[in-house]
């Protein structure tokens, strides 16, 4: 599974795929993760353009902050654009609690990695909060 890591979420995305890692998983299931300059965005572009970036790669959305008003704002693309077989968006809950709490950081490891195994569940569902 292909992730499109949110351009704030750098350092957040290495803990994660180090968690993802060290339980074995890697092994397993192929789990890669993408950077904005990677897919050729820009740290500036607005959630419509990397939403669809996300779906025409075939990846998840990880983030922790695009935003809920405008007419370019996460929400009003998942409205208008989401379908059946669109991939979902995750938003880690607390991104500042993600990097200080292992507990916190671990649940959402555990909620992703839920995700991935059980993909073809969670299309079309829009955005997924985490833990």
């Amino acid at each position: 599974m292909n992730f499109l890591i949110d351009h704030n979420l750098g350092g957040h995305a290495e803990i994660l795929l180090g968690n993802i890692a060290s339980q074995g998983w890697l092994e397993m299931l192929p789990i890669r993760f993408f950077t904005f300059k990677e897919v050729n965005l820009l740290i500036d572009s607005n959630d419509r353009t990397v939403w669809r970036i996300a779906q025409s790669n075939q990846m998840i959305l990880l983030t922790a902050n695009r935003s809920m008003k405008g007419e370019d704002s996460l929400e009003q693309v998942l409205r208008e654009e989401n379908k059946g077989d669109s991939f979902p968006v995750i938003t880690i809950g607390d991104a500042d609690r993600f990097l200080a709490d292992r507990v916190y950081r671990n649940r959402c490891a555990d909620q992703i990695l839920e995700i991935v195994l059980n993909i073809e569940t969670w299309m079309g569902v829009g955005r997924l909060f985490v833990p």
